[in-house]
């Protein structure tokens, strides 16, 4: 498609991606932008992350970039070139998947691709792309935008379809479930027909390794559309794969609270996204895994255990479990671990406590927590307008001391004036 045809112009690709296509196509290479980047300005959002795709193979790639460029994955190789805080993912040209030897491509007995570095052709890797709207490429030496899988067709119709047999492609890669509930939410595409996850093969999530599903979890959860995206993992039973301990939960009775927690936690996180506000995986995390954790905790303490012991365990022991399905990085499960911890200490309102708890690192994001919690109706709204309060009066007398050692220093410092003056003039 020539440039008069579609709307993408080299004025829309940042300096990093520039200087990447440029620097390939100075070596005598061919490189195109390829996948989500061209979807996002079809589309009209703003592209975040810009791709390349090339028929030089990765260890040519490193070569023309030099320390810029590092070479990363087995199973899929691909090289990260590095211009300041941009970062550039450049992937070669990949051939029919029923191509190459066994030991270029395998495959387990699922189907799912273990290992996959069979080099080809454009045309060939434009069908081995999941999507059709994310198998475009454009070419700046030409200005041109090839398309192979009828992509801009789905553009145009705003369809989300995958390349290929849906279960073929479900099963070389799972992930790909999470992908079309994602992208569909995030950018308001319709899912084609015979491209929705099927209930038979939405298991196969299970033997995705746990890094890379939590990798997936952050892109699902930490954005403005979290809260559809949550929606429709619920309804197409994705969200049970990837936390079984928390499902478990909400289909047993009394979930409703805990669906209610877990919808808060997601949309006060998206909102803060939104409003370009800090925030962590940690409280959205706590409050997906806090069900589990409370009715493990209760289970302990009905076989005798004492309350903060039965809770101490019961993170260890849902932490564990959760980490062979999703992993979770100890920056952020030691964060998690003291929300949760925080929450018994709430109740203490007597003598010293409340001020040793106000003074806490985590003091903030577990009152948040509490909040939602008293909003769901899991503690006393009293307690929550407690704590507001006590937060409230602390303020103000942080504001009071602060003008009585202002008004103190003045006081000291008309005196010392005044001597200084009194001895200028003598």
């Amino acid at each position: 498609m020539p440039p008069e045809q579609h709307e993408i112009e080299r004025a829309d690709l940042n300096s990093a991606a520039l200087q990447v296509l440029d620097g390939l196509a100075e070596a005598g290479y061919r490189a195109c932008l390829v996948g989500g980047a061209i979807r996002d300005l079809l589309l009209g959002y703003k592209p975040k992350d810009f791709d390349v795709s090339t028929n030089a193979e990765p260890e040519q790639v490193a070569a023309v970039f030099g320390r810029r460029a590092r070479l990363i994955g087995r199973r899929f190789q691909i090289v990260h070139v590095r211009f300041g805080r941009e970062l550039i993912e450049v992937s070669t040209f990949r051939a029919d998947p029923n191509a190459g030897t066994r030991d270029e491509r395998r495959v387990d007995a699922s189907g799912r691709v273990l290992a996959d570095n069979v080099f080809g052709s454009m045309a060939e890797d434009a069908g081995r792309r999941d999507f059709g709207i994310n198998g475009l490429y454009y070419d700046i030496s030409d200005g041109c935008l090839y398309d192979y899988v009828n992509g801009m067709a789905d553009a145009r119709e705003r369809r989300l379809r995958l390349v290929g047999d849906p279960t073929v492609r479900y099963r070389e890669d799972p992930v790909r479930m999470l992908r079309v509930v994602r992208l569909s939410a995030s950018h308001q595409l319709t899912v084609a027909t015979n491209s929705k996850p099927p209930a038979e093969l939405i298991e196969r999530l299970a033997d995705v390794p746990p890094a890379r599903l939590f990798d997936e979890f952050l892109k699902l959860f930490m954005q403005p559309a979290a809260p559809a995206i949550h929606g429709e993992l619920r309804r197409a039973g994705l969200f049970g794969v990837l936390f079984p301990q928390t499902e478990d939960v909400l289909a047993g009775p009394g979930g409703g609270a805990s669906a209610a927690l877990i919808d808060k936690a997601v949309a006060n996180t998206a909102g803060r996204i939104e409003a370009g506000k800090s925030v962590t995986p940690a409280f959205i995390l706590a409050a997906i895994l806090w069900p589990a954790v409370r009715e493990t905790a209760a289970t302990f303490e009905r076989d005798g255990m004492p309350a903060m012991p039965a809770l101490a365990s019961a993170q260890a022991e849902v932490l564990a479990r959760q980490s062979a399905r999703v992993s979770i990085p100890k920056r952020f499960s030691m964060p998690m671990r003291d929300i949760w911890h925080l929450q018994p200490r709430f109740h203490r309102r007597r003598g010293k406590q409340p001020a040793r708890l106000l003074e806490h690192d985590r003091f903030r994001a577990a009152y948040d927590f509490l909040l939602l919690r008293a909003e769901v109706g899991e503690v006393d709204s009293e307690l929550a307008s407690w704590w507001t309060e006590r937060q409230k009066q602390k303020g103000d007398d942080a504001d009071a001391t602060a003008n009585e050692d202002s008004d103190q220093q003045r006081r000291s410092g008309k005196r010392r004036n005044g001597r200084r003056g009194g001895r200028g003039r003598r």
